[in-house]
């Protein structure tokens, strides 16, 4: 069955009736209820977790079964309370640097109190919801502090590796790494070489069998390959301890000096935070990249997510755990491995807890070594290539330098506020730099501002500004979103009096007001500020100097003509075309027309504002080259415009235009290639997993087809119009249902045929080679859309092959409507 509707997004602040008025309440619903996917993707992530919370436990020093607590208190606590479904909680190889020093300095059952505290601290900041503000830090920071912790737990495991026993700093495992190389411990070397080798190659084998592996972690895999050598080779090695469970040392009064305590507590709660935070940022992008998952799985709440992981760090705290935090590799492995609720975290945690009470046999036989190298290999994937080259792209290289410096050498609290204050100086610089250069082109003097035109670059302005020679013409381009009062007033002085001796000026790239002697610049509140950044933002196809319409405006609804400019004829004082003596001349660059002064300023608009906001993108698909997913085949009128009614971008939509949005049939005496061609193209060359034909309301094409008389000459128009008779001969057919659009008949016939052009078109893409193999496949969907340009609506067509009734859809996109191609 096809059907039309709006694409109006539900609103979330209806409320929904769950049954009908005056009937019975319904039944109890069924509360808990496990997916199968929920159960496979617990049993994963449950693999990773085993191993990865001994190797932190036995990093930080502290007790083995302190991170089989977390672990199991992450999966139940934070999983039932956690705002973020699907993000997995436990001990973080991120908090190791800061759970080793506080067992250091303040002993186990303190530190257990600091991250009761710490999970208090969290609750309190849950509650004054402000969890998005710990989003503000940049990144930067975030990621030097990480690729700080993880040299620290690094440089501390080679020693475990190599049979020896960590120091307590950085510098102290330097130093004494020399000493531990000379005297290594052959049986340590080889259980942490193979963990290792097994840990690098088991996500590279490759072929059905490598495919068919890579299900098994390569984090369990690794350390159980080394468990089987080491025993089965009778090595004398350290291997896990774990006492029983009556022994387990809970949470005591905290000891120690309240500053420290406080400055630790403090640490705790802004690191767990921050890495669950972002934590479940990323997670949501991958649930978006997951289709029809986020249908099932709402995005995250951040405020209740910090609530989840306060809850989590009181119980595991007291219970005598290590604190807790969003674990990224956990999280995609749950993602990955096709979660769907929280059940599987939550899941997850009871693995924990049966494997903690049943398998500690097993557990016993692990060597440390093997831990060891496994929380080293972590650590080492801390630092991140990907990082280094985003930070480096953004210009905030020095930021993530000194906080992975200052992390490794000085400690978390300290490297991550020598991070904050390098990044807000190297932020202020940015503001207070501008660079103002000069420059003589073919006469005309040119004064480049780029940058914040305050009150410090005040002095420049005014040097460069008077290497200007008078009586000259000069242009000011100003590249900056902000100028202050005392730069506007040296600006407008300079232009006064350089108008005064005979020169001219021009000021571009800021809003200027119209003066008898030429353009004047105006500073900017904030709110214009605001404004011009979202025009900006959303498309400037008429946006120039001193513009000031909305976004999307044609450029003959502008009302921000230049002084001078030619007004459309017929308005006062408007020359007539024919009064014009270069009127005729044929020449392209004849941009004193009223038709090329437009082009001239919308391009002139767009090399300004726009291109500077593209050029990154536009640079990356330069030299990756395009990869669409959607071939959008419209018509030709100009009142359809694809990327404003489909919010997309460049390298989103491979389009076809034409008159009438038509797809000749393949093979058709006096055909059109070019259609087939692109149509070729895009499946068979650029891959796309789409084709969507697109009418819209008013088309003169259907007009000219209910219209046209017999014979005639046989114009080019007309000889293509032909291809839109079996759309005219579907309309007519009484044997078929009348379309209807969102449950209405169409207004008229024009709107009737619009409708039925698009559905037959459809069925003309059909027959083309590519498509049909495409479709065979299963690797390609066929949609038809709809635009009321009047209404500015769009509609989806969707149904069954053979029924042309029109009937509501959902507005969750093209992929989840069973639409024309899956007929």
């Amino acid at each position: 069955m096809s059907a039309c509707a709006p694409t109006h997004a539900t609103d979330p602040t209806r409320t929904e009736h769950l049954h009908q008025p005056h009937s019975p309440p319904p039944g109890p619903r069924r509360r808990f209820r496990i997916a199968g996917a929920d159960l496979s993707a617990s049993i994963a992530v449950f693999l990773i977790a085993l191993p990865l919370s001994l190797g932190i436990a036995l990093a930080t020093g502290a007790p083995l079964q302190a991170g089989l607590v977390a672990a199991a208190v992450g999966g139940l606590v934070a999983g039932w309370i956690g705002g973020c479904p699907l993000q997995v909680s436990g001990p973080a190889a991120g908090l190791t640097v800061i759970t080793a020093d506080l067992i250091h300095q303040y002993g186990w059952r303190t530190t257990c109190a600091i991250t009761v505290l710490a999970g208090l601290a969290q609750l309190g900041l849950g509650c004054l919801r402000v969890a998005r503000s710990a989003l503000a830090v940049s990144p930067a920071v975030v990621h030097g502090m990480l690729a700080g912790i993880g040299v620290t737990i690094a440089v501390a495991q080679v020693h475990i590796v190599l049979g020896g026993t960590p120091q307590s700093s950085v510098l102290a495992n330097l130093r004494a790494l020399p000493a531990q190389l000379a005297n290594l411990h052959p049986a340590a070397v080889a259980v942490s070489t193979l963990t290792l080798t097994l840990l690098l190659l088991w996500p590279r084998i490759p072929g059905r069998a490598g495919r068919a592996l890579r299900r098994i972690p390569g984090a369990l895999v690794s350390v159980a390959g080394a468990t089987v050598a080491a025993t089965l080779a009778g090595l004398t090695l350290p291997r896990v301890d774990l006492p029983s469970w009556s022994s387990h040392a809970l949470a005591g009064l905290p000891e120690g000096p309240v500053l420290g305590l406080a400055a630790a507590v403090l640490t705790t709660t802004l690191v767990c935070s921050v890495q669950s935070l972002l934590g479940a940022v990323a997670v949501d992008k991958l649930v978006a990249a997951r289709p029809g998952l986020t249908a099932r799985v709402r995005r995250a709440d951040l405020d209740r997510e910090l609530l989840g992981q306060g809850a989590a760090n009181i119980v595991s705290g007291a219970l005598g755990g290590l604190p807790v935090a969003g674990v990224a590799v956990r999280s995609s492995a749950n993602v990955k491995a096709g979660a769907v609720s929280r059940n599987s975290t939550m899941l997850h945690g009871v693995l924990v807890v049966i494997a903690a009470l049943l398998m500690v046999p097993l557990l016993e036989r692990i060597p440390l070594a093997a831990l060891a190298a496994l929380v080293m290999a972590v650590g080492i994937q801390m630092v991140s290539l990907h990082h280094i080259r985003t930070v480096t792209r953004h210009r905030e290289v020095l930021v993530y330098a000194v906080t992975t410096l200052g992390v490794v050498f000085l400690g978390v609290l300290q490297g991550v506020a020598l991070g904050i204050a390098v990044a807000v100086a190297v932020a202020m610089h940015r503001l207070a730099h501008t660079r103002i250069t000069y420059e003589e082109r073919g006469g005309v003097h040119h004064v480049a501002v780029r940058g914040q035109l305050t009150f410090l670059a005040v002095p420049q302005l005014s040097r460069t500004l008077h290497l200007v020679p008078q009586g000259a013409h000069a242009v000011v381009e100003l590249d900056g979103s902000f100028m202050d009062h005392a730069a506007y007033e040296s600006l407008q002085d300079w232009q006064n009096t350089h108008t005064a001796c005979g020169g001219t000026t021009e000021v571009s790239g800021r809003r200027t007001e119209t003066r008898a002697d030429g353009p004047t610049p105006r500073a900017e509140t904030e709110a214009e500020t605001d404004t011009k950044a979202e025009g900006e933002g959303e498309g400037e196809q008429g946006a120039s100097v001193g513009c000031r319409c909305r976004p999307w405006t044609p450029w003959r609804n502008h009302r921000c003509e230049r002084p001078g400019s030619a007004r459309p004829a017929g308005t006062p004082g408007a020359p007539d075309d024919r009064d014009r003596p270069d009127r005729g001349t044929g020449t392209g660059a004849d941009t004193g027309s009223p038709s090329g002064h437009q082009l001239a300023r919308g391009i002139s608009a767009f090399q300004r504002n726009t291109a500077p906001r593209v050029r990154g993108e536009l640079a990356r698909l330069a030299r990756e080259g395009q990869q669409p997913s959607q071939l959008f085949l419209t018509c030709a009128d100009s009142r359809v415009v694809t990327s404003m009614i489909t919010s997309s971008g460049p390298g989103d939509l491979f389009v076809v235009r034409n008159v009438g949005n038509l797809v000749p049939l393949p093979g058709e005496e006096g055909g059109d290639d070019s259609v087939a061609a692109a149509i070729e193209y895009a499946v068979d060359v650029l891959r796309v997993r789409s084709i969507t034909v697109c009418g819209h309301s008013g088309c003169g094409a259907m007009q000219a087809l209910l219209t046209a008389e017999p014979g005639g000459a046989a114009t080019p128009l007309r000889r293509w119009l032909r291809h839109g008779l079996p759309s005219l001969e579907r309309m007519a057919d009484d044997g078929r249902p009348w379309a209807r659009l969102a449950g209405r008949a169409p207004a008229d016939a024009v709107e009737r045929l619009c409708l039925t052009n698009v559905v037959q078109q459809l069925e003309h893409l059909r027959p083309h080679a590519s498509v049909a193999r495409a479709l065979r496949d299963g690797v390609l969907e066929l949609h038809g859309m709809y635009f009321h340009v009047g209404e500015a609506q769009a509609y989806l067509l969707t149904g069954a092959e053979g029924d042309e009734a029109f009937g509501h859809v959902e507005a969750a996109g093209l992929s989840d409507t069973p639409g024309p191609g899956k007929m």
